[in-house]
């Protein structure tokens, strides 16, 4: 058990942002990783020119890096905004837009999981009003994402840093997830687990593995305090992982951290060079 019996990805939107986004598959793969996750890299626009969706997959090809999870438009991220799909008018709209684009782009490279983060709520907007609107993106967004054989990503924040977001229980995201299952009955929709939101918002996360292991499709981590590498806080993050594990979990464990003062490169020294390649 341990680091060396998992699945790490690196999220290229958070690691090895001090080089551009088509060089970063290859830092990634020049640390030991193979698999790599991403934010929507075009923060300005759904529906980017083909040409730099053909450059992104290029890049990924070339480095021999899978990508494993790929989030869906989301406003500006990183910034001020946690998602698109519940906030009425343009930005709804500008995520229907991306929905189709982001399946595509991923079918393209072989990425099965797509995370549709839900939004703030938005002043002078019945919060009733934005969820019924987030359903229905979801149920549009799982429908794109079991055409091509995906899974669809829910995820819980936390209030401190995202006091405007709904969903900071992992219960409001299984509620969530059980909506849009209900709607579709297709059971694609899944649980993002990040252990570092969790322990934010003060949840036991032991507790959150134990019961929702078998509805969660992604895991991210990070340290608490400070949302670094393992090592740099107080989380157990390995007997976390462990625990997962022993619950099921098979899946991609995504390194979402900041590498602090350091380049990048230099933020893995906590995970061995063997357990970097994901099986």
């Amino acid at each position: 058990m341990g680091y060396a019996d998992q699945r790490f990805d690196v999220n290229l939107s958070i690691l090895f942002t001090e080089l551009p986004l088509l060089e970063r598959p290859a830092a990634a793969a020049a640390a030991g990783f193979t698999a790599v996750e991403l934010w929507w890299p075009w923060i300005d626009t759904p529906t980017p020119p083909q040409a730099e969706l053909d450059a992104l997959r290029k890049a990924l090809d070339d480095a021999g890096t899978q990508l494993v999870g790929l989030n869906f438009y989301a406003g500006e991220l990183p910034g001020p905004d946690r998602g698109a799909l519940s906030l009425p008018g343009t930005e709804s709209d500008r995520f229907r837009a991306n929905i189709e684009v982001a399946a595509d782009f991923a079918a393209s490279v072989g990425c099965t999981a797509l995370n549709a983060l839900y939004g703030n709520r938005v002043d002078g907007a019945d919060p009733q009003v934005q969820d019924a609107l987030a359903l229905e993106n979801l149920v549009l967004a799982a429908r794109a994402a079991d055409r091509i054989g995906a899974i669809l990503l829910v995820e819980t924040l936390n209030k401190p840093e995202s006091p405007l977001y709904p969903l900071v229980s992992a219960q409001a995201a299984i509620d969530v997830v059980d909506k849009v299952n209900a709607a579709t009955g297709l059971g694609n929709a899944k649980f993002l687990l990040d252990v570092y939101h969790l322990s934010m918002n003060g949840e036991n996360v032991s507790e959150v593995i134990a019961a929702y292991a078998d509805r969660t499709g992604h895991v991210q981590i990070a340290d608490n305090p400070g949302r670094g590498a393992p090592g740099t806080g107080s989380l157990p993050l390995e007997r976390l992982l462990d625990e997962l594990r022993a619950a099921g979990y098979e899946g991609f464990v995504g390194l979402e951290y900041k590498a602090g003062d350091r380049p990048s490169a230099e933020a893995f020294d906590w995970l061995p060079a063997a357990a970097r390649p994901a099986n």
